[in-house]
């Protein structure tokens, strides 16, 4: 890798602070015990008020970055988009849901009940539906991306997700006997991705209109790096304060969802890479095509997750066992891309 190519040092190590905010999470839950759900109760429309502040406070950051201006170079180099959403909205999920199903209803079925299977794989199936929006930048970075290009692509997905995420999640959940709230998924994704993507937008032209492109890149947009990272671990803190008993009564738990998830990650970025490599795309253009796909939106999924099913549910658990484990394992593709380069 280039030595000059360097990760952010809460990027690097998110894994790490993941898992020290599962401990301070499990610490608080048995030690608070019943206190802690009056924070469970905060709720409108099904929408916990706490969550839905730190949730919103990760994803507007990453929403400031986008500039849908960007879209209209789409149809210079059109093949990489392509391929991008083909991934993302034909393929990965039906996938994410495929690999679930076998493991929680299958393999782990001596282990986990036909009603907690739902439940996880329905957390699954919110992972695989929401393709990555903020860390795909660090990932094509790293791996001498075309950041202009992953702009777009990156932005077309989050046009796409407005129309496209509610009808894929509520099929493949009806697929899997999960009765689907429509109004909260609807409610959902209006609070976790219509709201801060407007208000992104508006930002971004604003402030580059007043203080410029530069500007906006070097000092507005390091400001709230921070705000997104401290957000996020909040809420696995918060989500693991709920979670403690369920970990403590089976501490394998963790290691049995994460097993899908990994299989999941390698083989859609397998696959988007050779496809990638078939239709001759460039490597700036196929690595960051196969990290959009191997990587999730894991701040909406867990926010859905919780809107649809609860603070304490197992669909709130595997999504952030994918916040836990996406980090290692998309370093390691970091790596590939970067031995693969052609």
């Amino acid at each position: 890798m280039d030595a000059k190519k360097q990760i952010g040092f809460f990027e690097k190590y998110l894994t790490l602070w993941v898992a020290l905010c599962i401990g301070a999470g499990i610490f608080i839950g048995n030690i608070a015990g019943e206190s802690v759900s009056v924070l469970s109760k905060m709720e409108i429309f099904n929408v916990n008020i706490p969550v839905a502040v730190l949730v919103w406070l990760m994803i507007y950051p990453m929403m400031l970055q986008i500039d849908f201006s960007s879209i209209k170079n789409v149809g210079k180099r059109p093949k990489g988009l392509i391929l991008t959403l083909v991934i993302n909205w034909l393929i990965k999920p039906f996938t994410m849901a495929f690999f679930a199903w076998i493991f929680f209803t299958k393999i782990y079925s001596a282990f986990i009940s036909p009603e907690l299977a739902g439940e996880y794989i329905a957390g699954a199936i919110l992972l695989g539906a929401a393709p990555c929006t903020a860390m795909v930048f660090v990932w094509s970075y790293l791996t001498n991306g075309d950041p202009n290009y992953t702009l777009i692509q990156v932005s077309v997905n989050d046009l796409i997700i407005l129309v496209a995420f509610v009808p894929i999640v509520g099929l493949l959940l009806g697929i899997t006997n999960i009765q689907v709230p429509y109004d909260t998924l609807i409610s959902s994704v209006a609070i976790f991705v219509v709201v801060p993507l407007l208000a992104g937008y508006i930002t971004n032209k604003v402030v580059i209109n007043r203080k410029g492109e530069e500007w906006f890149k070097s000092t507005f947009l390091a400001k709230f790096k921070p705000v997104s990272i401290i957000a996020l671990l909040l809420t696995l803190v918060l989500l693991f304060a709920f979670q403690g008993n369920t970990i403590t009564d089976n501490p394998l738990i963790i290691l049995l969802v994460a097993v899908p998830l990994i299989i999941q990650t390698y083989f859609i970025f397998f696959l988007t890479w050779f496809v990638g490599r078939k239709l001759k795309l460039p490597h700036a253009i196929c690595s960051p095509s196969a990290m959009i796909g191997a990587s999730n939106f894991f701040e909406l999924a867990v926010a859905v997750a919780i809107a649809l099913f609860g603070l304490q549910s197992p669909a709130a658990l595997v999504t952030v066992v994918g916040v836990l484990v996406e980090v290692p394992i998309m370093l390691t593709l970091v790596a590939l891309a970067n031995k693969w380069k052609y």
